[in-house]
């Protein structure tokens, strides 16, 4: 595929790239999250189990987002990057918008599965555009600000389709949100040119030589582990707690979508810069902590986290809330840079997909899921409350994530590939 190139690129239109590749991100997380706060609607419509909403918003999902992102990631490094973030784009909010009409539990679970065919497309090629528009001492920072789009699209997914539900229907919501990505879709690629690169796109290496790499390096096993139990936990609790903020604290539909929104604004945008910016200042004079700090983040906000699912009051789980939502966001900036640099330029997206394959299938993958069949299996004993605990103990996880990241950094001082 031929494509046009962009000549050296000016600060003001690398922001615009910026700014239409987070707002790609920021859609791309909206469709993936407001299966969570429709899980209430649905689960009473369609008559599901938790169990299943977990599959829902888990392996139905993640199976093939993470399977097909190598392949779209390797096509993306040889042919055009922009041109597959635009079809990704188009055909995920196709089939978000195609939610909305599923009337039965394995409609759905093929929608969520078309979900995640055409997201596989979107976030290992968008890393690899801002890697080569960005010079190397302000990539976290700008992948922080890419990143942005995970707490802005959460937020818009549980805001936007706790509205539209409760003031409409559930259907509704699938509907809109999925027309308006159709909508982006021709505008992103009339905007982003394709960068300059290195080498030419058709000498992109296969996917076997990048994982090679990879595999040899102990620090990018640490990384995508701790991500991956980071991400179990993450995916988890960020899908049933619009569901706990029901049962146990008892808000409607709205009122848990703006506790969401206002937590995932204020606590989730400002943990994604915070990370960007530790990034690049602490990174730049040891690469270990681009692991460390992370790993750091993790274990201080894991307990707080606890302490505010355990709490009788909406406000008091509120405040405790935000900083750990903060601190298990700084990792975005931070190690998604690092694995941009453990391969040469050309082979960033397949390298980025790689992690991703690790990340997704396991936390994406399993995390909902592993709430939902706990929660199942916790109800004849805690009966309503069964949830609450299901998420206390898959907090458990940030503690791993915390470990692998710190054992990680002494490994990347060795392992960077500086570009």
């Amino acid at each position: 595929m031929t494509d046009r190139s962009a000549p050296a690129a000016s600060p003001a239109y690398r922001g615009v790239v910026l700014a239409m590749l987070l707002l790609v991100y920021t859609f791309n997380f909206l469709d993936r999250q407001i299966l969570g706060i429709l899980a209430g609607p649905i689960k009473a419509e369609l008559g599901l189990s938790d169990t299943q909403l977990g599959a829902l918003g888990g392996i139905a999902f993640a199976l093939l987002y993470s399977t097909l992102a190598i392949p779209l990631a390797l096509l993306a490094d040889r042919t055009s990057r922009t041109w597959v973030i635009t079809v990704s784009l188009a055909v995920w909010s196709g089939f978000t918008a195609l939610c909305g009409l599923a009337g039965n539990f394995m409609q759905l679970f093929l929608c969520r599965i078309g979900v995640g065919v055409g997201e596989a497309g979107g976030v290992a090629p968008s890393y690899a555009v801002i890697s080569d528009y960005f010079p190397a001492h302000q990539r976290a920072r700008a992948l922080s600000i890419y990143s942005l789009g995970i707490p802005l699209g959460s937020a818009g997914g549980v805001l936007l389709g706790g509205y539209i539900a409760q003031t409409v229907e559930w259907r509704t919501a699938f509907i809109v949100v999925g027309l308006l990505g159709l909508l982006i879709a021709p505008v992103f690629r009339l905007v982003v040119r394709e960068p300059v690169r290195p080498v030419q796109a058709s000498d992109a290496a296969p996917v076997s030589a990048v994982f090679g790499i990879l595999a040899a390096k102990r620090s990018f096993w640490f990384l995508a582990v701790g991500a991956a139990c980071s991400s179990m936990c993450g995916y988890g609790v960020a899908f049933w707690l619009p569901s706990l903020l029901m049962r146990s604290f008892g808000l409607n539909l709205m009122g848990a979508g703006q506790f969401l929104g206002g937590l995932l604004l204020i606590g989730g945008v400002a943990g994604v810069l915070l990370g960007g910016w530790l990034g690049d200042a602490m990174g730049g004079k040891d690469k270990a902590y681009y692991a460390w700090v992370p790993a750091i983040s993790y274990v201080v906000g894991m307990p707080l986290f606890v302490i505010g699912v355990l709490s009788d009051s909406v406000g008091v789980a509120f405040a405790l809330f935000l900083v750990p939502q903060a601190l298990v966001y700084v990792w975005l900036g931070p190690v998604l840079t690092a694995v941009q640099h453990l391969v040469p330029a050309h082979m960033r997206a397949s390298a980025a997909a790689s992690f991703l394959l690790i990340n997704n299938l396991v936390g994406l993958g399993l995390g909902s899921w592993f709430v939902g069949a706990l929660s199942d299996a916790l109800t004849p004993a805690y009966g309503i409350e069964a949830l609450r605990y299901a998420i206390v103990a898959a907090l458990g996880f940030y503690l791993l994530a915390g470990l692998f990241m710190a054992l990680g950094g002494r490994a990347l001082r060795k392992d960077w590939v500086a570009a």
